[in-house]
């Protein structure tokens, strides 16, 4: 043993310590759980922020590595960093607006953090894949975990519902997505990103298994990121479930879905995109149009954004769509990075708002809100604002760029329905806006509660990066090209050429 290198007893630990750091973090809580009254549960809130701090850390700590360990499993590159860092802030304002929430609805701070943290593992290892057997365990780890997390208010029939709801349907695309993956396997005869890529040709885009196979994994993919037709339980379950799990679901679990889904089809299926990006063409508009349209009706708030929540992911699959230019890719990523601090803040509002048991706030709680809490009215409108793409917010800037890679790639019409889409979201956005400010304050207006730290740093989070993503997108939108490019073995330089 002696005589063995540092290199030949290699562990690759480096690109797995943000992951093992939130694990660990997990454990900790279960372990340290059962000894804390439910109501003092927000010091289990602060072991869990303090989890994800440590692991913001290790993750920033692999940015530049651009290599893979374990055997090809696991990607340690500037993609898997990008996504890791963003699911890790997501999460983070998500036990922020949870400490106070979690003790007044009688929770059990102990699971309800653990799963947090497991379900933010199972998000991080599906960005870090490197086959698609890692993005399957990933998926099922967040799976997994979600599923609880929607269904943790036992005593409320809502609850119930979006779990059941949420549980069924995703053992559905599971099982699409793994039987996908199984042809893909007969049609390359290997799980590894890399080696699939390699083993593409013109012969291979025509083999029968491997078409059945993007089939089966578009399915899956398309459940995860609520895509039409795929989308029938988004607004059940994000009405039902506590509302920070409503905010974890539309950010992390659809930051966690594009991750496996852009790595796996646009840098690794990219050979083929001619197979599927028509696909996606039609997925795109119907997604689009059914969830604004659907959006236009909605009176409850977590309803509203969960519709919206569909829409948007109309807008990211335009990105997709046009695989073919290079710059799609950055766009995309950087189209999310605004989307997680607008929605995260949206959600932590409608929670200061929403009446205990209701199922969350409605149009009628925001009635004068501009009079009774302003600076909580001046926040929800900006966030309303960077939602419907009103310049200089994030919103505005990352439809541009992914509307503008669209264009390049000729994909003319998809941007004018997307245009198009746009304007109707207005109305439901706007209609928040006019409520607040317009409106008489509601004689049944939720009591006013004193300012809870928690939500109240969330807010201001999610303000300074709704605003400042859009004012300043060009180093955002650096990291997102220097990410998407390290997914596609390629320099940023390279990429930024194809544009």
């Amino acid at each position: 043993m002696s005589h063995l290198t540092l290199s030949a007893v290699n562990f690759a630990w480096l690109p797995i310590l943000p992951l093992a750091a939130v694990a660990a973090g997990a454990m900790a809580i279960m372990l340290i759980g059962p000894g804390v009254e439910d109501e003092d549960s927000a010091g289990l809130g602060i072991l869990a922020l303090i989890t994800l701090l440590a692991a913001l850390i290790f993750a920033i700590f692999t940015l530049g590595e651009n290599s893979l360990a374990f055997g090809g499993s696991l990607a340690t590159d500037d993609y898997a960093a990008f996504f890791e860092i963003v699911i890790l802030i997501a999460t983070a304002l998500t036990v922020a607006m949870s400490l106070d929430y979690v003790a007044d609805e009688g929770m059990a701070g102990a699971e309800f953090y653990a799963l947090i943290l497991f379900a933010a593992f199972g998000m991080m290892l599906m960005a870090a894949a490197g086959d698609l057997i890692i993005i399957f365990i990933g998926l099922e780890t967040m799976s997994l975990a979600v599923y609880a997390l929607a269904g943790f208010l036992r005593r409320d029939p809502r609850s119930n519902e979006a779990a059941l709801k949420y549980f069924i349907l995703g053992a559905f695309s599971t099982g699409f997505l793994l039987y996908g993956i199984a042809l893909i396997y007969g049609a390359t005869g290997t799980i590894g990103l890399a080696p699939i890529r390699a083993a593409l040709n013109d012969r291979a885009a025509e083999n029968p298994l491997l078409l059945l196979g993007l089939g089966m994994m578009l399915i899956g993919f398309g459940f995860k990121v609520a895509a039409v037709p795929f989308h029938m339980w988004t607004p059940d379950a994000y009405e039902g479930a506590p509302t920070p799990v409503t905010a974890f679901m539309a950010v992390g679990v659809k930051l966690a879905a594009f991750a496996g889904f852009m790595r796996v089809f646009m840098a690794n299926l990219g050979p083929v995109s001619a197979q599927w990006t028509m696909v996606l063409w039609a997925i795109a508009a119907l997604t689009m149009t059914v969830g604004n349209f659907a959006a236009l009706v909605q009176q409850n708030l977590k309803r509203m954004l969960a519709y919206s929540a569909i829409a948007h992911a109309g807008y990211l699959l335009v990105g997709m769509a046009a695989t073919p230019r290079a710059m799609a890719g950055g766009a995309m990523l950087y189209y999310l990075i605004g989307y997680a601090f607008t929605n995260l803040g949206a959600f932590a509002v409608v929670i200061v708002l929403e009446r205990k048991g209701a199922g969350g706030a409605t149009l009628n709680d925001f009635r004068g809100l501009s009079r009774s809490r302003p600076g909580l009215a001046l926040a929800m409108t900006l966030f309303m604002l960077s939602l419907m793409g009103v310049p200089p917010l994030a919103g505005f800037v990352g439809k541009f760029y992914v509307f503008s890679a669209a264009l390049s790639a000729h994909l003319v019409w998809l941007v004018i329905i997307a245009a198009l889409n746009s304007a109707v979201s207005v109305y439901y956005y706007a209609r928040v806006i006019v409520v607040m400010y317009a409106q008489e304050e509601a004689v049944t207006a939720p009591p006013r509660l004193a300012p809870r730290p928690g939500l109240v740093a969330s807010v201001i989070v999610a303000v300074a990066g709704t605003i400042l993503v859009g004012l300043y997108p060009q180093p955002w939108l650096d990291a997102a090209n220097s990410a998407y490019a390290s997914a596609l073995g390629r320099s940023a330089t390279r990429i930024a050429a194809l544009r």
